[in-house]
């Protein structure tokens, strides 16, 4: 018995995914000894199915606004102004930390056990920042954006991993 091809995908750097189709215009089918039964079929064109790429979306973080002075949120504006970073830093830690933790100093994740503003796995890693990493919100931002700029490079980089992977 003969059997259409299976779909053939091609692809390049250049290109759109094209899926081809292709069905034979004629199936035969040997019952017993000898006796064929030929199946005809109409004849069918050739398709050409354009995929598009699905790239996933990263969303820009919105815009945060100006914090109270003292707040968790203020010594993290100082810190990034410090380190020569802008605004649009500023959105994206913002998103990212109110997804973590809340800006909850004490924020404790039950299943990780991940600690503090930047959710720290271990919590106690932060002591490289200072002894008083389990309370002091300018410690835990202090080691986060370090982290932060260890394995990302930004905090925008970090929200867009965030956002395609759940997690940072």
């Amino acid at each position: 018995m003969m059997v259409p091809p299976n779909p053939v995908s091609t692809a390049s750097a250049s290109s759109v995914p094209v899926i081809s189709i292709e069905r034979a215009e004629v199936q035969s089918l040997t019952v017993a000894e000898g006796f064929v039964n030929k199946i005809a079929r109409d004849k069918l064109a050739v398709k050409e199915i354009v995929v598009e790429p699905v790239i996933p979306a990263v969303s820009e973080a919105p815009a945060a606004g100006t914090p109270d002075p003292g707040t968790a949120q203020a010594i993290a504006k100082s810190m990034l102004t410090a380190r020569g970073m802008g605004a649009d830093q500023y959105n994206c830690l913002v998103s990212l930390w109110n997804r973590e933790s809340g800006w909850n100093v004490y924020a404790m994740n039950s299943s990780s056990g991940a600690y503090g503003i930047p959710q720290a796995l271990p919590g106690n890693k932060m002591a490289t920042a200072g002894a008083d990493w389990a309370t002091n919100p300018a410690t835990q931002i202090a080691w986060g954006l370090s982290y932060i700029e260890g394995r990302y490079a930004t905090p925008c980089g970090a929200w867009a991993h965030s956002e395609n992977n759940g997690w940072y």
